[in-house]
């Protein structure tokens, strides 16, 4: 009960968050002048905002999707899908993930979803860091973004690719369970009771799915609301300039450019026309790192990550994911 109304009351405070910032941004102007309150705190609310904007629909998809697959996808269904063979799925649910149109955030309740109908946690894994990476519509921004060029966007296509089957590998040799937390881990076994049982009515199913679109919103919104306040505090108040002067050789500026795309969160499908204007400052292979490193793990979508699965779970990922994208940049620096 107690959980239920801290629930209500975070949803509550997203909303009122959310209409505070948008009458912030329509009278910023008078407010200056009335209270003379700083033009970086305005700066930062419209960065919010433009987050929240930007990430919002491919979010609403995500749950419609994720809704989907709780009401007509079943447990029988997910069992003839996705192979026996470990590496087998952890390449089919890359090359899936790689063919749908998501972002890193719309992407965190399909595969809960996924996950909790009995997609294997290493598949979900795969699919997490393919969709947001390399889906046809981020291929062809990074295509536009870079001139023209399709070398940029082969690069990174392919590399992405090689790289998210090697961590999805890795994770299916360390981890065996789901990894959910424990209220979602609860609720897995209930979706597989109800889908051995469910024989509702069409018109009662769509009802059902829309129901659970709504609670997935609610439940996700309010942790991409608060990852993308953290993102806008620190494209606001810490210099990019100050990332940019530490990165000399091609390893520091990697590194820095994989830390630029952790914390500006930016959207995948918008994050290669910010990543071609560092193209005169940093080398390919460190422009490469911040097209792959951010899509697969940002500040906003660990957060979301972390109010799904468990926090240990969750930080092991991160140091993977900065581990391999790392070490192979480093390795195919000399091709590319």
């Amino acid at each position: 009960m107690h959980t239920n109304v801290r629930s209500y009351l975070i949803d509550l405070l997203g909303i009122v968050l959310i209409c505070v910032s948008l009458y912030i941004i329509s009278v910023s102007s008078s407010l200056q002048e009335t209270f003379q309150l700083p033009a970086s705190l305005y700066n930062m609310n419209i960065i919010f905002l433009s987050i929240i904007i930007e990430a919002l629909p491919f979010v609403l998809i995500g749950v419609l999707i994720a809704g989907c697959i709780q009401i007509f996808i079943t447990e029988h269904h997910i069992k003839r899908l996705i192979p026996k063979n470990r590496m087998l799925a952890v390449v089919m649910s890359c090359v899936v993930g790689a063919l749908f149109p998501a972002c890193e955030c719309g992407i965190v309740p399909i595969v809960r979803r996924l996950v909790a109908k009995g997609v294997p946690i290493y598949a979900g894994i795969g699919f997490l860091l393919t969709g947001p990476l390399i889906n046809p519509i981020v291929i062809l921004s990074t295509y536009m973004a870079f001139g023209n060029d399709w070398r940029m966007a082969l690069y990174r296509m392919f590399i992405g690719f090689f790289i998210a089957v090697i961590i999805a590998f890795i994770i299916s040799i360390l981890y065996r369970s789901h990894q959910l937390k424990q209220q979602y881990a609860i609720q897995a076994n209930s979706l597989i009771q109800i889908d051995r049982v469910n024989r509702q009515p069409l018109k009662e199913k769509i009802f059902n799915m829309l129901t659970h679109s709504i609670d997935e919103f609610f439940d996700m919104g309010k942790y991409l609301f608060i990852g993308a306040l953290l993102a806008a505090y620190v494209q606001t108040y810490i210099a990019s300039e100050s990332f940019l002067m530490l990165g000399n050789g091609v390893a520091s500026s990697t590194f820095i450019m994989m830390g630029l795309a952790y914390f500006l969160s930016l959207c995948s499908e918008a994050d290669a026309f910010i990543g071609a204007s560092f193209s005169n400052l940093f080398p390919p292979t460190a422009i490469l790192a911040f097209l792959i490193y951010g899509p697969m793990i940002d500040l906003k979508n660990t957060l979301m990550l972390l109010s799904v699965f468990r926090a240990k779970f969750v930080f092991v990922l991160l140091f993977i994911i900065t581990i391999i994208v790392f070490g192979m940049l480093m390795i195919v620096n000399r091709f590319i």
